[in-house]
């Protein structure tokens, strides 16, 4: 993985597509399936949040069993996992087993998730590959959001249900076909006679703290605006395919800079990226709310996805640069926890908090949080010496 996009990181992609397509299928077809069995709103709400709750609990161990045995191994265990989810529902297409398999999937998503990007982070070379190939590895999901739900929904119309899992099902076996072969990294030798070490160490740097923060910050921005802007639709008298295109065009465009990323990385500093998007993100957020139109919404939301898109490559590139290298995984995994745990819970203050204040006041006390946190990314410009 010597530069940019090569065959290896190709291959590592188009398994985590084939994966994460598994659950992102299955984050649609559930819930579907849970409502027309009459299922309610809040039982679904439930549902859903199982395929992050997983994560929260799992990504420190999965992060520390990265750490010890690479990526092969991780990723062999989660494939089954995500595998053995999506065949339950096929056999048993009930509410108590959707649940357990939003959590196989969901927890099986994020433990490869977290060997994925600490081998891709181990096998850079130098602060430009890191940007470049994390980059990369960011169109996965983006990739996968639209393959997994696309299909499932194909199969839910043409064949039902069943079919429908049983092809989601089918998805992690092709995902080992890609990274079977993959070659395992160097195993990293920690120092002997050291003092043992916590993930509190990690908690207490306070470079990796801000980083931590900023990545909260903007990942709320994300869930806010996934939340909020199909009640804001609503609101305007949106149709619902309208409400979609809007949401499709914040996608398409979060895809679209990652894909000119690894182009413009030799360029790009981490910290001023960030901090540039997080300025960006407080401004398009304050104007979000007073737009009428559906094409205004769109063109808010494709810059949005311009800015919210841009940042995950680069905060993954200063993660592995300011922590020691013996314990990338664990890294990542809090960073993973940290989102999923934002994920579980911001939905529902968010849900309070807009019949308190109003749906655009959330929109205006998010992108007030977010303006206020950007002094945090400039203070990252510093020593990232682990």
């Amino acid at each position: 993985m010597s530069r940019g996009l090569d065959a290896a990181l190709a291959r590592l992609i188009a398994g985590q597509v084939f994966l994460h397509a598994c659950m992102a299928g299955m984050r649609m077809a559930a819930p579907l399936l849970a409502l027309r069995q009459g299922y309610s709103e809040a039982a679904v709400g439930v549902l859903l949040a199982l395929f992050a709750l997983t994560q929260v609990f799992l990504a420190l161990p999965a992060g520390r069993f990265a750490d010890r045995h690479g990526l092969r191994r991780p990723m062999g265990l989660s494939i089954g996992a995500a595998t053995l989810g999506a065949g339950l529902a096929v056999a048993f297409p009930v509410f108590p087993v959707l649940c357990l398999s939003a959590l196989l999937t969901g927890g099986a998503t994020g433990a490869a998730s977290i060997a994925l990007q600490r081998h891709v982070g181990r096998a850079a070379e130098n602060p430009t590959q890191l940007k470049q190939v994390f980059s990369w590895l960011a169109l996965g999901p983006a990739i996968s959001n639209f393959v997994g739900p696309f299909f499932a929904g194909i199969m839910i119309d043409t064949a039902g249900f069943r079919a429908a899992f049983l092809l989601l099902a089918c998805l992690p076996v092709v995902c080992w076909f890609w990274v079977k072969n993959v070659q395992e990294l160097t195993p990293v030798v920690r120092a002997e006679g050291g003092a043992p070490t916590t993930t509190w160490d990690l908690v207490k740097d306070t470079m990796f703290r801000r980083l931590l923060l900023v990545n909260w910050l903007l990942a709320s921005c994300w869930d806010v605006h996934t939340f909020v802007v199909p009640v804001l639709g609503h609101e305007r008298g949106l149709s619902a395919s309208v409400i979609g295109s809007i949401l499709g065009a914040f996608a398409v465009a979060a895809a679209l800079v990652r894909i000119a990323l690894p182009m413009v990385a030799a360029y790009l500093e981490e910290w001023a990226l960030i901090a540039g998007a997080m300025v960006a993100t407080a401004l398009l957020f304050a104007i979000y709310p007073l737009l009428g139109s559906a094409l205004a919404m769109g063109l808010c939301s494709i810059f949005l996805g311009f800015a919210l898109g841009s940042v995950q490559p680069m905060i993954m590139s200063m993660l592995h640069q300011i922590t020691p290298e013996a314990r990338h995984g664990e890294a990542v995994a809090l960073r993973i926890m940290a989102i999923n745990a934002s994920s579980v819970a911001m939905p529902m203050l968010f849900g309070v908090a807009g019949t308190v204040i109003g749906i655009s006041g959330v929109f205006w006390v998010v992108g007030l949080a977010v303006g206020g946190g950007t002094r945090l990314a400039f203070a990252l410009k510093g020593d990232r010496t682990p």
